[in-house]
């Protein structure tokens, strides 16, 4: 109501001075209208619809600031929110929608954080199940095969081995599956040591050359923090292998100030102007549940360079 009483009073103000005008002023207007008296009335509208737009420009101008705002928010880069003004009539407005911002931004990561957790839940479940049953079906399968062809006649015998063989190679497949749904190395080891064996793991896999650097003197961090990095890089490289087209990658751990840092560079083709998949925003989510900013763009070098910034002093740590 008061943005229309502004919005009233504005216009009655444009009418008012032209009013008074006409009252006070020595223009009369003749039957049939007079050329010079015309030209005189239309330069006091034009006048009038001047101040008009000039004075609703002014009064509707944080609407629009909160219409553009309104438009980019993105709640996996929280704390953008419009300044509010110290006086007028749309302060309240400004005010509730940075307040709702705020609370839609705590209710995301709330239910980040509950999917995620779940999600690590079904993962260390499949894991289990992938190492327990089917890894032991496979061994229990190698060894019957492993003792069939020890007494098969030829040729039996070589597809005996050949199908050993194909067992083997499924068996390492699925503990290597087991090993990236449930980093068991991250809970026995470290941080470090399971940045070095996803990186090795994914780098024999794939050809990728990955060159790392892990300064001394990272803090111990806690195992949400610990997860979060790792499952950072787990998508970092797999992202740069399947689709940078890149010959070498670096990632690097350390620390800087009062944050730790991890950087993912590589040699390929870059991000470009392509929008973020579902990865990249996944990692978003992440890194906001232990209060980090992820940023990925252009690689000053060539190709892609991510960065993920999570600070030692957030709440909990």
């Amino acid at each position: 109501m008061f943005l229309f009483w502004r919005i009233f009073g504005l216009n009655a103000l444009v009418l008012g001075a032209a009013t008074a005008l006409l009252l006070w002023a020595p223009v009369t207007v003749s039957v049939p209208v007079l050329l010079t008296e015309a030209a005189v009335l239309l330069s006091g509208l034009a006048v009038m619809l001047v101040a008009n737009a000039a004075l609703l420009g002014v009064g509707l101008a944080p609407l629009n600031r909160l219409s553009r705002l309104m438009t980019t928010v993105d709640l996996l880069q929280p704390g953008r929110r419009l300044p509010v003004p110290g006086r007028g009539g749309l302060t309240g407005l400004i005010s509730t929608f940075n307040a709702m911002l705020d609370r839609l931004e705590a209710e995301r990561a709330d239910a980040s954080a509950r999917v995620l957790s779940a999600q690590e839940a079904e993962r260390r479940r499949i894991a289990r199940e992938l190492h327990d049953e089917v890894g032991q079906s496979l061994t229990a399968v190698l060894l019957s095969l492993s003792r069939l062809a020890d007494r098969a006649p030829e040729p039996l015998h070589a597809e005996l081995l050949d199908a050993q063989e194909v067992t083997r190679e499924s068996l390492a497949e699925v503990r290597r599956l087991a090993r990236r749904l449930r980093p068991d190395v991250l809970e026995d080891l470290g941080l470090s040591s399971a940045l070095i064996s996803l990186s090795t793991e994914i780098a024999a896999h794939t050809g990728l050359a990955v060159t790392r650097r892990f300064p001394p003197g990272l803090p111990p961090l806690d195992p949400e923090v610990e997860l979060v990095l790792y499952r950072v890089a787990q998508e970092g490289l797999t992202n740069v292998a399947r689709h940078a087209d890149a010959e070498h990658a670096e990632l690097e751990l350390h620390r800087a100030d009062d944050a730790v840092v991890l950087r993912l560079s590589d040699d390929g083709h870059g991000i470009g102007a392509v929008r973020e998949g579902a990865g990249i925003r996944g990692m978003r989510e992440r890194a906001l549940l232990v209060g980090g900013r992820l940023s990925v763009g252009p690689n000053p070098g060539g190709g892609t360079l991510l960065t993920l910034t999570i600070p030692l002093s957030r709440e909990g740590s």
